[in-house]
């Protein structure tokens, strides 16, 4: 079966905001970046994602120069899909389905920022579209909410995508698996 690696939201946005500096994961790039070189050893896709509010005016509009890959990011390579979002999940907006379709993908690993919004409204559509999805948990990261920290949501996130939309997976044990 082919796979995709879905890197979902990993952009200076996110920096730009006050909110960054209670982030689970400030250094988020570094296990993106092992989990892209795993992917590419392997031949698999490699699909990155933005999202984007046109006309917001602010760290989500584009005309202010924020809606770019985290700049310590592997860049894209020539022929992998870069795509602007306008909803949470990847899917909606976005012609991914159809290029996942084309290129025979029926995995999908997927990271990024915000663990519990854009990733995993992501993998639970991807799981409903009938694709085996693979949440890779360390290489997400995400905020608190009110009075949930960030690791209570990232745990409540696990716990609701195992084994229904998902299959839990750490970076290292993906690049095991594939050792």
């Amino acid at each position: 079966m082919k796979r995709a690696l879905i890197v979902i939201d990993v952009q200076e946005s996110f920096r730009a905001r006050p909110l960054w500096e209670e982030i689970s994961d400030p250094r988020i790039a570094e296990p993106v970046n092992r989990l892209v070189r795993t992917a590419r050893d392997q031949g698999d896709l490699v699909v990155w994602v933005l999202h984007t509010e046109p006309g917001s005016g602010d760290v989500f509009d584009p005309e202010l120069g924020h809606v770019r890959l985290l700049e310590e990011l592997e860049q894209p390579l020539s022929g992998e899909p870069v795509l602007r979002k306008t909803s949470h999940n990847a899917f909606t907006t976005t012609n991914l389905q159809q290029l996942l379709t084309g290129a025979g993908v029926g995995e999908l690993w997927v990271c990024g920022i915000r663990t519990e919004q854009c990733v995993e409204t992501t993998a639970r559509l991807g799981s409903d579209l009938g694709y085996e999805v693979v949440f890779v948990v360390d290489a997400t990261a995400t905020n608190p909410i009110g009075d949930l920290g960030a690791e209570a949501i990232i745990e409540r996130t696990t716990a609701v995508l195992r084994d229904r939309f998902a299959r839990i997976a750490t970076v290292a044990e993906l690049a095991a698996a594939r050792a």
